[in-house]
């Protein structure tokens, strides 16, 4: 008799920035979770629209629970590092030390985060031009991409930020930059949130006519003239200073990054679901959507050829999957919005009081509140007489307007708990019927989808992703794996390892 010797298990270490925390995991070569740690991270609100992140905070939080996941693990067989996060402006100066992006001159709030609203004058302006890189983002730029906020720093912090900045970060590439020394972009940041083309790079005409030729003129240094594909591997891999800030072994491979959502959508997108009879089964990937739904959810679409969709932003090459064009739609308040409705009702204390003397979260405490009250008729008629339009933060697709504001009809003088389920449900409806309209504008302009693949904070409540089957009459495919955003992160830290050939066979 022998034995055979077993050959150690392969990690990959998987990092999200999300909206409001930091989380890690560790995941094996087969793709699955071994470890998970999560840390608040801090906002700033310092008036309506401008919110404010700090990326001292955001690394601190990356190292303190990198740390935790790879505690206790041999550091030999920790092969590589994939990072993702929202697609937040971050601003250095020469040094790169932050800088401040507000009035108030405080430098440690150096992020201007996705959801801030506070260039709308600067995208008005720059959707005027009609300029031709528009048509890459549905015809339409939204006030969340990164040119608006870069023109509203020159015209409101000139002399105290513009004139200093040594370089603006898409927050995925700044956490690549932080961990390897290299300044290179990844074309998923670029080509998604800042115009660049995968064939044509930048366009100095569009620059220069939206009033930031200064860019052009430093050959575009400040925002990226060295562009990797995502999963490939960023210089000598992990400095000596990042290694010992992330408790990691010094050069292992780091990965050019994604955006959170389409770390997510590489993370399920691909998902095997043979013998479950589904519609996608045999089918093409391009059946498919990915529905990222957390803060502010992100519909990924992908196509072997551009398409083109009125308010839908791309078609954006080889930016989540290699090869394939992507069509992203999205709406700007998802779980945003159900919080701010649940937790803004004056019946809101006493759910908070029975949920926890029943143990269970307010949703779930909510859900099953909203089983005792439907009676003999499916859930979803007890909205019949309620409606919601969900676009309190604007619409990003497909109408691309944002200056929608929400509505509620059909209130009454109830103030109780079931008048608070009742506006939760006809809420999550109303997102439901989002996700439906985006749907429909994709399939008229000529996207073929048949299933969706949900994943994300908003696909772990059992209402939400009901309402998204009834409403869009899709099936609703939910990954075994529910970190599919760390996954996708970690599945870009293999590819940068070498192990695997390429995100295809990763992600497989």
């Amino acid at each position: 008799m022998h034995s055979e010797k077993q050959t150690p298990v392969k990690y990959y270490v998987g990092i999200d920035v999300g909206s409001a925390s930091v989380r890690a995991a560790l995941v094996d070569e087969h793709g699955a979770v071994v470890a998970h740690a999560e840390e608040p991270i801090q906002i700033w609100e310092p008036q309506a629209d401008h919110y404010e992140q700090s990326s001292a905070d955001i690394w601190a939080a990356c190292c303190s629970v990198t740390k935790k996941v790879v505690h206790g693990v041999d550091a030999s067989q920790i092969r590589g590092v994939g990072f993702d996060a929202t697609c937040s402006l971050v601003v250095v100066d020469k040094q790169f030390q932050p800088l401040a992006v507000n009035h108030e001159g405080q430098s440690h709030r150096n992020v201007i985060m996705w959801m801030d609203h506070r260039a709308v004058s600067q995208v008005e302006r720059i959707n005027a031009t009609q300029h031709r890189v528009l048509s890459y983002v549905g015809g339409v730029m939204s006030v969340e991409m990164q040119p608006p906020k870069l023109l509203w720093l020159k015209e409101n912090l000139q002399e105290s930020c513009w004139e200093k900045a040594g370089y603006f970060f898409d927050l995925p590439d700044f956490l690549s930059w932080k961990a390897t020394g290299v300044t290179a972009r990844s074309l998923c940041t670029v080509v998604c949130k800042w115009t660049y083309t995968s064939d044509g790079g930048w366009d100095d005409s569009f620059w220069k006519m939206i009033g930031l030729e200064d860019l052009v003129e430093d050959k575009y240094e400040k925002i990226g003239n060295h562009v990797l594909s995502p999963g490939e591997s960023v210089g000598k891999g992990l400095t000596p200073e990042a290694a010992k800030d992330l408790g990691l072994p010094e050069g292992i491979a780091v990965a050019a990054s994604l955006i959170d959502a389409h770390a997510g959508g590489l993370g399920v997108i691909g998902a095997d679901v043979r013998g479950h009879n589904l519609p996608c089964e045999n089918q093409p990937i391009t059946s498919r959507v990915a529905m990222i739904c957390g803060t502010s959810s992100c519909h990924m679409g992908v196509s072997e050829t551009p398409i083109f969709v009125p308010g839908v932003w791309g078609p954006y090459f080889s930016a989540m999957v290699p090869g394939l064009w992507l069509n992203e739609g999205g709406q700007s308040a998802t779980g945003k919005l159900i919080d701010h409705v649940v937790r803004g009702h004056v019946a809101f204390p006493e759910l908070q009081s029975k949920a926890a003397a029943s143990a269970h979260n307010i949703y779930t405490y909510l859900n099953s509140h909203l089983d005792l009250i439907k009676k003999s008729l499916p859930v979803g008629f007890l909205t019949v007489d309620l409606h919601v339009w969900p676009d309190f933060h604007g619409n990003r697709s497909p109408l691309t307007d944002l200056t929608l504001k929400g509505m509620v009809v059909g209130l009454t003088l109830s103030r109780g708990l079931d008048e608070l389920a009742l506006i939760y449900l006809a809420t999550i409806q109303a997102l439901a019927l989002g996700t439906r309209h985006i749907l429909e504008a994709m399939e008229a302009a000529g996207h073929h989808i048949n299933t969706l693949f949900l994943c994300g904070g908003l696909s772990k409540n059992p209402l939400f992703v009901q309402m998204h089957a009834d409403i869009t009459g899709k099936p609703v495919v939910l990954s075994k794996e529910v970190e599919s955003v760390l996954v996708g992160a970690a599945i870009l830290g293999a590819c940068a390892s070498g192990d695997f050939a390429s995100i295809q066979v990763c992600s497989a």
